[in-house]
């Protein structure tokens, strides 16, 4: 069966922004609505011409479920244009853009707009399984007696919250959070601190260093926050980051043997892109 030849034609990204403890100025929907807008106005067919709209994202927002389809709408897209959203974890951005390919090459599309964005500055803090069933009693309560004693029930603890980003990079089978899988591979392949510190610190010499060429230019769509801020390039890049500085941080998950640090680990992000 011969398949359709697939080009990738342009791209288009917002600045990669280092979640800061908090929540970040932009959701991901607006992440995704300013990249897929900026590249679309430079291209010579209109946004409605696109067969579907492809978006990866591995923890949308309540409010904005699919949010391909909330995205393909701000972009200008219209309401005939198919937009979907598709999970795979880390790989989310990958996936759509997987799913783009088999599109064009199963003859189903011709053009399709493909891309990932998270927030995950924004990853929602969660309510104990405690804290909800007393909750749930306590809208179902029916007299002054019965809130009463739900009152004597409660306890300090049951607003502890579950950080829900914390969940989603725990595997529900085996229990493991991704940093402690990253422990367990360099074990197994015998990928030492040393190796890890200087990788890190070389990615961050070379994304420095293509900063200041200016390579990142036509790629980056600068952003504006309510307030007025300007977000123009990927802060989470240091220049103090060598090898004998990563050599000082103390291993994070496993705090004895371990060699994955805050420093020789990937940040947790907010950002967007589209292809």
């Amino acid at each position: 069966m011969k398949q359709e030849p697939v080009y990738i034609v342009d791209g288009a990204r917002t600045p990669f922004l280092k979640a800061r403890n908090r929540p970040g100025p932009f959701a991901a929907s607006d992440l995704a609505t300013a990249a897929g807008r900026a590249l679309l106005l430079r291209q010579p067919f209109a946004p409605t011409d696109v067969d579907e709209v492809i978006l990866g994202c591995a923890a949308p927002s309540p409010d904005e479920v699919n949010i391909g389809r909330v995205a393909a709408l701000r972009m200008g897209c219209g309401h005939k244009v198919p937009a979907w959203t598709v999970m795979r974890n880390c790989a989310s951005g990958m996936q759509a853009i997987d799913s783009a390919i088999a599109q064009i090459r199963a003859g189903r599309s011709n053009l399709v707009l493909a891309g990932g964005v998270d927030a995950l500055s924004r990853a929602p803090l969660l309510f104990s399984d405690a804290m909800v069933h007393w909750l749930a009693s306590w809208y179902a309560a029916k007299s002054t007696g019965q809130r009463a004693a739900l009152l004597v029930m409660f306890r300090p603890q049951h607003l502890a919250p579950i950080i829900g980003h914390m969940k989603g990079l725990t595997d529900p089978i085996v229990g493991l959070l991704m940093g402690q899988t990253a422990e367990n591979l360099a074990f197994r392949f015998g990928i030492t601190r040393a190796e890890m510190d200087a990788r890190a610190a070389e990615s961050h010499r070379r994304v420095l260093a293509a900063q200041r060429a200016g390579h990142f230019a036509r790629e980056i769509v600068p952003l504006y926050d309510q307030a007025g801020k300007l977000y123009a390039a990927d802060d989470g890049v240091r220049e103090d980051s060598t090898p004998e500085n990563l050599a000082k941080l103390k291993p994070f998950f496993d705090r004895k043997y371990g060699n994955v640090t805050a420093g020789n680990s990937s940040q947790v992000t907010d950002g967007g892109t589209w292809l």
